[in-house]
């Protein structure tokens, strides 16, 4: 799907509302579902399944947030597989967990469908709701320093997550015991009703109450996780920042969120960063912004400054003589990385000209004198009312 447009797929414009993007999603789920289009189904197929990835992408939003930044929610769009920001433990990188066969985590669409056609598409439905279902994401809230941003960093940070009961090894029941197949709805964790309406026969689906539609029961519960196969437990979490991040941009770390279910993969951790303010520098784009002090004599006969870099390195940077005050250099490729490519941006500053605000007499006389030779009246110290 990289470099597809989501919201043209939807038929919908960028600033569409949640309940436009479902309303969207909706009718053009139905229009390809395959086994409604029996007769083009590979196409139709090809279609779903391409609504139902731009639809998972824009109704989440810390995806849809990245993609409207960078264009694309796939992996390879950040440097493939191999690169920086691929691989399941890469930056900015999503899957697609919903599938042309499911409906992921979208509520009660399934119920929809099911509704809609009168009878859940093959039984497709059913299998989904009691199989191996992802762990939750979890979000996390980073602050780091300006420097930081500017040179990437390595921190640790802890969270709070379930984690697989190490006592039962997930299962929920105490060792040496096993789980029991639900009487009620025979494993499936679902109850099925059929009703007679006007428009014919109307199947609906709900989960099982008995075993809360789990498929099974446990009649001898673990006794460290209480039957819940998972713990709650405080973990520590490395995070590699890239040189170059700015103020809400999202790292994913895939699988460090919350453990799946019956096997299935984690959850992902998304971390947003926030950059504390610097009391020098700013950040425009991908340069740096600070201003620097210079004396009346640099500026009017020039000077080589020492300029402050964010790395605490320092650049020599020439000034002409004659630099009036507010005007701006350029030391170029000293500004922050693009965390997607190779380039750089720029380091500008604003020379600032400090006047003297005492001079002594020696240095008054000198002053004056320099005006003179300039043409320029020097300035008159004028008397009060009463001569003093």
């Amino acid at each position: 799907m990289a470099g597809k447009d989501y919201y043209e797929i939807l038929g919908v414009q960028k600033n569409a509302s949640d309940d436009e993007l479902k309303k969207a999603y909706r009718k053009l789920a139905k229009k390809y579902h395959p086994d409604a289009n029996p007769d083009n189904k590979k196409e139709a197929e090809a279609k779903f399944k391409e609504v139902n990835e731009a639809y998972e992408t824009l109704s989440n939003p810390e995806k849809r947030r990245m993609y409207d930044q960078f264009g694309t929610a796939d992996p390879q769009g950040f440097g493939g597989a191999g690169g920086p920001f691929g691989g399941r433990n890469g930056y900015y990188s999503y899957s697609s967990s919903g599938g042309f066969d499911g409906f992921g985590d979208f509520g009660d669409l399934g119920d929809i469908f099911s509704s809609f056609f009168g009878g859940g598409f093959g039984g497709r439905s059913s299998s989904k709701n009691n199989g191996p279902r992802q762990g939750a994401d979890l979000k996390y809230n980073l602050d780091i320093t300006f420097e930081e941003s500017f040179l990437g960093t390595e921190k640790q940070i802890l969270i709070v997550r379930n984690e697989i009961c190490n006592t039962c090894h997930g299962e929920g029941a105490k060792p040496g015991t096993k789980k029991q197949t639900c009487s009620m709805c025979h494993g499936t964790g679902q109850i099925k009703q059929t009703q007679t309406t006007i428009f014919g026969q109307m199947q609906t689906v709900r989960p099982c109450t008995n075993c809360n539609g789990t498929g099974e029961i446990i009649t001898d519960p673990c006794l460290e996780c209480k039957g819940k196969g998972t713990v709650r437990k405080q973990v520590k979490v490395t995070v590699k920042i890239p040189a170059g991040i700015d103020e809400n941009q999202t790292i994913v770390l895939r699988g460090e969120g919350e453990p799946g279910e019956k096997g299935a993969l984690k959850g992902d951790l998304y971390i947003t960063v926030h950059v504390k303010k610097h009391s020098i520098f700013t950040r425009k784009g991908q340069d740096v912004i600070c201003e620097v002090p210079i004396t009346f004599t640099q500026a009017t006969l020039g000077a080589d400054l020492e300029i402050p870099m964010v790395d605490g390195k320092k650049e020599i940077y020439r000034i002409p003589d004659g630099t009036q005050p507010g005007t701006k250099f350029t030391i170029r490729g000293k500004g922050f990385k693009n965390i997607n490519n190779s380039s750089q941006g720029n380091f500008v500053f604003t020379v600032l000209v400090q006047v003297p605000k005492k001079l002594t007499k020696e240095q008054r006389d000198l002053m004056m004198e320099l005006a003179k030779t300039m043409n320029e009246q020097p300035p008159i110290k004028k008397k009060g009312i009463f001569g003093i």
